[in-house]
């Protein structure tokens, strides 16, 4: 199993001192200490207007980070792709791709905060059936040797070529999901999956039912069963006093972040996001004892290996981990990403 380092530059907190600035910053150091460390990927979120984070432009940082690291592959965590034209979409992702020597890994989602489509003139009630026509134009654009022409539901164009060309053939690509329809996309396109194991454990019942769910789908298509992800927060601790700490710090990232930026109300939110209600209830009732590992690593390194190993027998291939979470500071994240890598990934 391979480990990757995760952000959604979360840094909607109350009494927060800490500048948009300073945190991209913050994550462009991060993920360069991760190349040096060895981890595998690097995994920097889109969020837009500050409503949960504040990096708008993922393609942006990763491909400055093209340019400093040496190995880590680079990846958006994720696209939103309703919120973009699918043609300039695989343009951006194909050039990253040439220009870093084939070390793209795309990820698109749709998002779950209405607030970052409507200033983007984006369609949150509709965005499972846009979302779903845009990843295969992506697809086709990338696989294609010649001109493509498109005649669907929400875009239409003739005689398109993408230049320049991925320099992976295929394109790594992966969907990610909270939800049935995308993991049968995901299957249905012979793309990679990602999943949250929160949200994993709440809709399937766990990661191994995911894994099942799409292994069944890849075949019933046809296509050859791609990787499976998933994200964890993590949080090291050694004693009682660091365990309260990082389960305090958890707890209000999805008090402070994560619950406003979803739909929550039952007349507003759109059918395609009902499961997101329950998901959104539950976070509201959520005691810091209560945090397990269906969603948070926390512990020493021992206990977070444990952890690790059942994810890995459920047919996980990539673990990618959200270290900066809950308004740790730069150093505090440094020192666990370099803890992980000595004492953690060893054992894999």
């Amino acid at each position: 199993m391979k480990f990757g380092y995760f952000t959604l530059s979360d840094n909607h907190y109350e009494n927060n001192p800490r500048s948009p600035n300073q945190f991209v910053a913050d994550i462009l150091a991060e993920a360069l200490y991760a190349d040096e460390l060895g981890y595998h990927s690097a995994w920097i979120g889109e969020h837009h207007f500050s409503t949960l984070g504040v990096n708008s432009c993922p393609e942006m940082l990763l491909s400055y980070l093209a340019a400093r690291s040496k190995t880590i592959r680079l990846a958006p965590a994720v696209t939103v792709l309703p919120i973009h034209h699918p043609i300039r979409v695989a343009e951006q992702w194909a050039t990253l791709d040439l220009i870093s020597g084939g070390r793209v890994d795309f990820a698109a989602g749709r998002g779950y905060d209405e607030r970052e489509y409507i200033p983007l003139g984006g369609n949150f009630r509709d965005n499972q059936s846009i979302f779903e026509e845009g990843m295969e134009i992506v697809t086709k654009l990338w696989a294609a040797t010649g001109p493509i022409d498109h005649h669907g539901k929400h875009y239409q164009f003739e005689d398109v070529t993408v230049t320049p060309s991925p320099v992976q053939k295929p394109m790594s690509a992966y969907v990610a999901s909270f939800s049935k329809p995308s993991i049968e996309l995901a299957g249905r396109l012979g793309h990679g999956l990602i999943v949250a194991p929160f949200a994993a454990a709440m809709t399937f019942g766990g990661l191994a039912d995911v894994n099942r769910l799409y292994s069944e789908t890849c075949a019933k298509y046809g296509k050859p069963r791609r990787n499976l992800m998933c994200s964890y927060f993590i949080h090291f601790c050694d004693d009682a006093a660091s365990e309260a700490a990082a389960r305090a710090r958890q707890i209000r990232y999805y008090r402070e972040c994560v619950i406003p930026a979803f739909p929550s109300d039952p007349e507003k939110c759109p059918p395609s996001y009902r499961y997101t209600l329950e998901m959104m209830d539950r976070l509201h009732k959520v005691k810091p004892e209560d945090l397990g590992s269906n969603s948070v690593l926390i512990g020493n390194s021992q206990q977070i290996t444990e952890m690790l190993k059942k994810v890995e027998a459920s047919g996980v291939s990539e673990v990618i981990l959200y270290f900066n979470v809950g308004m740790k500071n730069h150093k505090m994240v440094r020192d666990e990403m370099a803890r992980f890598m000595s004492e953690v990934a060893p054992h894999f």
